[in-house]
């Protein structure tokens, strides 16, 4: 009986320590997945991170403007040459005379000799010119073998050319974007509340005009224990446009704010917010952009450290 009661003593310590082991390994398991997914949100935001400086430093980038002239109605000559109404910062001498009628109609006349494009096809006669607000998209004038580009803007009643080219300084001098840290916490799930149909929003920009943008509702979410909420833009896309400014703006993150993409409620109103990808408008990095300002409604009480920062820039 006596080597029974010992067995049965060893079998209930082996059981014992294998309960321990068991328990040991479920730990051991849910520390390695916390692990994995913390390398993995790391990982995502890095993607980001480099996808979004590749995407504005491409040639046609935003780092790639060198030029926005506003047009006055009547014909005026533009090119390189210091004789020229309208002189941009590089291109032929003398490109050519445009003109903006009465009616909102932008006329081109190339310069005989001038090597352009529109639209990628040689460009040798009188044509009109399509701007960004044709559901066509804007004409483009290539110039200087393809580095340059020229389109019309419409901005409120006012037109402007915006000139791009690959070696402009803005972008050969891109000096990197700094961030906070990445941050799960910064990560938050959102509750829509939808407007009533065909609601809009007016929405200035840093040139001084205003549109009204299609507001379809707003994100509530909560940080920290408050509630917080911001008024969302419907672009036509699958994701609401969320242009805000908070507590950092001014001091560690941009003056005029900060641009969010989130991806469009599910069935049941949830929104995600990551503010580790809230981004600097392009005014951020040139002086030639004409960025949306953040609506009143969208001054927000919170210092959001997440995200891009200030970026600083040498304008020439």
């Amino acid at each position: 009986m006596r080597w029974m009661t010992m067995g049965l003593l060893a079998m209930g310590m082996t059981l014992g320590g294998c309960g321990g082991d068991f328990a040991d390994s479920g730990e051991d398991a849910a520390a390695a997945a916390a692990k994995a997914a913390a390398s993995a949100f790391q990982a995502e935001q890095q993607r980001w991170r480099e996808q979004r400086a590749a995407r504005l430093t491409q040639p046609d980038g935003w780092t790639s403007l060198i030029g926005l002239h506003w047009l006055e109605p009547g014909p005026h000559y533009m090119g390189s040459d210091a004789d020229n109404g309208i002189r941009l910062a590089a291109g032929p001498h003398h490109m050519g005379m445009i003109e903006l009628k009465g009616s909102g109609q932008i006329r081109f006349v190339p310069e005989k000799g001038a090597e352009l494009t529109v639209d990628g096809e040689p460009l040798t006669a009188t044509t009109m010119l399509r701007a960004d607000s044709d559901p066509a998209g804007p004409s483009v004038i290539g110039f200087d073998e393809g580095k340059g580009l020229l389109t019309v803007l419409s901005r409120g009643d006012r037109y402007a050319l915006r000139v791009k080219h690959a070696d402009a300084p803005t972008r050969s001098g891109f000096k990197g974007i700094d961030y906070w840290p990445a941050d799960e916490s910064w990560r938050i799930q959102g509750r829509f509340i939808a407007h009533p149909r065909g609601k809009t929003l007016p929405i200035g920009n840093i040139v001084g005009t205003t549109d009204d943008v299609s507001n379809p509702g707003a994100v509530e979410f909560e940080r920290d224990g408050q509630s917080y909420r911001l008024e969302a833009l419907d672009e036509g896309g699958e994701e609401l446009f969320l242009v805000f400014a908070d507590r950092t703006s001014g001091h560690d993150s941009y003056g005029a704010g900060r641009f969010l993409y989130a991806a469009k409620p599910d069935v049941q109103g949830r929104v995600q917010l990551d503010f580790n990808q809230a981004y600097n408008p392009p005014c951020a990095f040139t002086a030639f952009a004409t960025c949306p300002l953040p609506p009143l409604e969208n001054r927000i009480d919170l210092a959001i450290t997440a995200g891009e920062k200030t970026y600083s820039y040498s304008a020439k």
